[in-house]
């Protein structure tokens, strides 16, 4: 396994795509190629972005087993294993224990409502149904809940929980993070149009479904951070950030399939009800904002 330490760089939460209602695997091998040629440094298959909940447990395995062999160790792999009941969350990750991935995502447990010390409980017993490193993922726009720094921080006690995929949708609760998280903590953002404010003020990266497209411009971002230079940074963000509201504009991923779809590099833009396709008005605005780029 490849996983680097701290977890570090620009991350892909890949889209899966499908085929008149099927997985399609063609285009997702595509896809992986294509990602890995443009210098993304990790992916994370079956998150938000990949539609997890549609898939079933073999699709799921199927996406997981293509993406190993393609990506052959090139790139760490972490893959979303989440859920709101504790013990299913336990029993798929003994599923997963055959695969030879890199770690986890879990997104904090969502419809349930659960107190801060029951989030706490959830992800040490997450925790300790794998011997992968975990990254929390906190994303209380989707999960009507918000994990609490302090909570956080005490998870960051727990050996094998990394990091976080940070989506709390408060910059000031982010730049807190940023200020106490111990040394190995990794904080990646998953906030995209707060990519470059959350670099400037110390984050190890982003997993970022908007780095699906212009994604040479996002690694660019990145890698001008890591040389320590703000002004080049800044320059190559600044196209960027009028693109980014866009891609969210509809749900998430119909206006990123869209656009891969334009460019060929799937085969259908469509996704798993309950999600659809982006409006006429909506497409004819993506195709213009990457028309100019």
């Amino acid at each position: 396994m490849t996983t680097p330490s701290p977890i570090r760089g620009l991350w892909l939460p890949i889209v899966t795509p499908f085929r008149d209602g099927a997985v399609d695997l063609e285009s997702y091998e595509r896809l992986l190629r294509h990602y890995l040629a443009l210098g993304i440094d990790g992916l994370f298959p079956l998150g938000t972005t990949g539609e997890a909940p549609t898939l079933d447990d073999d699709e799921s395995a199927a996406l997981v087993e293509r993406t190993l062999a393609v990506v052959d160790g090139r790139v760490p792999v972490f893959v979303g294993v989440g859920g709101n009941a504790t013990a299913k969350v336990e029993k798929a990750l003994k599923r997963m224990a055959r695969l030879p991935i890199d770690g986890i995502v879990s997104v904090c447990p969502y419809y349930n409502r659960p107190g801060q010390d029951g989030l706490v409980a959830h992800f040490r017993a997450v925790a300790a149904a794998t011997d992968r490193p975990v990254l929390i993922y906190n994303i209380p726009y989707r999960t009507a809940v918000n994990l609490s720094n302090d909570s956080l921080l005490e998870l960051a006690t727990v050996p094998t929980i990394v990091g976080v995929k940070d989506s709390s949708g408060s910059l000031a609760q982010s730049l807190d993070l940023l200020a106490r998280r111990p040394a190995g903590f990794s904080v990646l953002t998953g906030e995209d149009a707060l990519y470059f404010t959350m670099m400037a003020n110390g984050a190890d990266g982003g997993i970022l479904a908007a780095s699906h497209v212009e994604t040479g411009r996002f690694v660019d971002v990145g890698r001008r951070f890591a040389a320590n230079d703000l002004a080049g940074a800044r320059a190559a963000w600044l196209p960027l950030a009028p693109l980014v509201p866009l891609l969210f504009a509809e749900a998430n991923p119909m206006p990123l399939k869209h656009l891969l779809w334009r460019q060929g590099l799937i085969a259908s833009p469509e996704c798993r009800l309950p999600l659809t396709r982006v409006s006429d008005g909506l497409a004819r605005r993506l195709d213009a904002a990457i028309g100019a780029l």
